[in-house]
């Protein structure tokens, strides 16, 4: 089975550093799923479910990214995350309460700078709650 090295980071931690045999991004064109050895390419990332395949792992390691970079190269993929997640510490009703809380920022903005962080806490939310998404979708199949 090849493997490849996969680091994502976000702008306070370093969320997840190992070894995975396949990877799911969210990216701007959609969901790009990558294989060791990909060719190298660089794309910008939407809110969503980043999934990791690791080997020795039964299920998937997900984690809600708001936005950000990733790289390919072909034994390594790194995504720098605006913010990221690991889905062990998500909680929908908290996730749902930052995305009314956004919101209600974004209206309420009085400049820019306001303007784009109501905008971030919005994509954080967001790729929260499609991360519980699906979460929830791959438990009911």
């Amino acid at each position: 089975m090849s493997i490849m090295q996969v680091e994502v980071v976000s702008n306070e931690q370093n969320i997840y550093s190992g070894e995975a045999s396949f990877v799911v991004v969210p990216t701007l064109s959609g969901e790009l799923g990558i294989y060791p050895r990909h060719e190298p390419i660089m794309s910008l990332v939407r809110p969503g479910a980043l999934r990791l395949t690791v080997p020795g792992e039964s299920e998937e390691i997900l984690v809600a990214v708001s936005g950000g970079v990733l790289e390919v190269q072909p034994d390594k993929l790194t995504v720098l995350a605006d913010v990221a997640v690991r889905s062990e510490e998500m909680d929908r009703a908290r996730a749902e309460e930052a995305k009314k809380a956004a919101e209600a920022h974004i209206s309420q903005a009085q400049d820019d700078e306001s303007l784009a962080k109501a905008h971030a806490a919005l994509a954080a939310a967001i790729a929260q709650l499609k991360t519980l998404d699906y979460i929830r979708a791959q438990k009911n199949k």
